[in-house]
């Protein structure tokens, strides 16, 4: 039967079939039935596979290359070969819940998140051009997965190993930005020189301090990750010396590079100028790593974030001001994935009440807690003290 025509006025049919007649008919009638209350005719001859190629393929304007490479790797890798085949209108909860559970004992709770994302807005596309009439996906939970690579930070004396490992070598003002003031490893790559400030404005009121203005990343229109994601960071005065070393190093690769060198007004940048891409950074990290006496299979750039983290939560930093340092936009997230390298007990409410109360008279810290009682003197001042005994 009939459904519709395409723009270019091609009929579009839809087709009823069963093991007999009258089951075919029956089917027809329901299409008949579907089109004339309004309802979108499904197409059951379009599978998995279709829906998810065609997202890939149309459904990720202004995503970068390498988002839609790693899509295209887990959709090849474990939705086509698993469901693809099936017709999507007879796709039900059930068989993503049990694709799912199977997933789940090999791949990790973030990929399984990103496969179940894959296959919804597939679906949610399929669903909008009248391929299929309910996402059955938005039904299904995402199971917990297995244990995936552990975050970790480094502690100040493996911090402090790694800065001195760096020196005289070409990442050492990347790794030093990237532990002091924990920028992103894609908010560095694309840094221009024209976004560091390494001298300040010290007579303005208020003072400017040397700074970084991490406004644009390598995402597709250049655009940073979130609005607090564009913000100025102030420069530690090691970051400003690494810096200024940089571009002395800089300009002698650009004598050297001679007519090779391509200016793009890059802060790191190859030998004949071009943007250092993420395996350039790591095969440097890890020979750094090496030389600071640290395993480098064990670390990789993005651990000097968490690194950061850890570092100023242990100095006693609240949360709320890490959270405004790392571009987050609000301190959910900074809890969420930051959560092993934040201090994990508050002890702020504690001081502030021993400062209040006080400690009880001949009680030290290796002492059992002594039952006390609450007076009040003569002066009507509140007094505590242990009872007898």
């Amino acid at each position: 039967m009939t459904t519709g025509y395409t723009p270019a006025g091609k009929r579009i049919t839809r087709k009823a079939s069963g093991k007999t007649k009258t089951e075919a008919q029956q089917k027809l009638k329901a299409l008949v039935r579907d089109l004339d209350d309004g309802l979108p005719s499904e197409d059951r001859a379009y599978k998995v596979a279709q829906a998810v190629r065609d997202f890939l393929a149309y459904g990720l304007p202004r995503r970068s290359a390498s988002t839609i490479e790693k899509l295209t790797i887990l959709a090849n890798g474990h939705i086509i070969p698993d469901v693809g085949a099936r017709p999507l209108v007879e796709l039900n909860a059930d068989d993503v819940d049990k694709w799912l559970e199977r997933k789940a004992k090999i791949l990790s709770t973030r990929t399984l998140r990103d496969l179940h994302s894959i296959l919804r807005r597939a679906v949610a596309r399929a669903q909008k051009r009248d391929k299929v009439r309910r996402n059955v996906v938005l039904l299904c939970e995402i199971p917990e997965g297995k244990e995936g690579r552990p975050s970790k930070s480094l502690t100040f004396e493996q911090a402090e190993a790694l800065l001195k490992a760096a020196e005289r070598t070409q990442l050492r003002a990347y790794i030093t930005l990237s532990l002091l003031i924990g920028a992103r490893t894609e908010e560095l790559r694309p840094l221009k020189w024209t976004r560091a400030d390494l001298v300040g404005k010290p007579d303005a009121t208020p003072p400017i301090p040397p700074h970084i203005m991490v406004w644009r990343s390598v995402r597709v229109g250049g655009d940073t990750k979130t609005k607090k994601s564009r913000r100025s960071l102030a420069l530690p005065q090691r970051c400003v010396e690494a810096l200024r070393a940089q571009r002395a190093k800089q300009d002698f690769a650009r004598r050297v590079a001679g007519d090779r060198w391509q200016e793009n007004e890059l802060v790191f940048a190859s030998d004949v100028g071009t943007e250092l891409d993420a395996a350039n950074v790591r095969r440097g990290f890890r020979k750094v790593c090496a030389k600071a006496g640290l395993n480098p299979n064990e670390w990789t750039p993005r651990e000097l974030r968490h690194s950061f983290a850890s570092l100023l939560s242990d100095s006693g930093m609240p949360i709320e001001q890490i959270s405004q340092l790392m571009g987050h936009n609000g301190t959910a997230v900074t809890e969420l994935v930051y959560r092993h390298q934040l201090r994990p007990i508050i002890q702020e409410g504690a001081k502030a009440m021993d400062e209040i109360f006080g400690e009880p008279i001949g009680w030290t810290p290796d002492m059992p807690q002594p039952v006390m009682s609450t007076t009040s003197d003569s002066e009507g001042r509140i007094v505590r003290r242990p009872l007898a005994g």
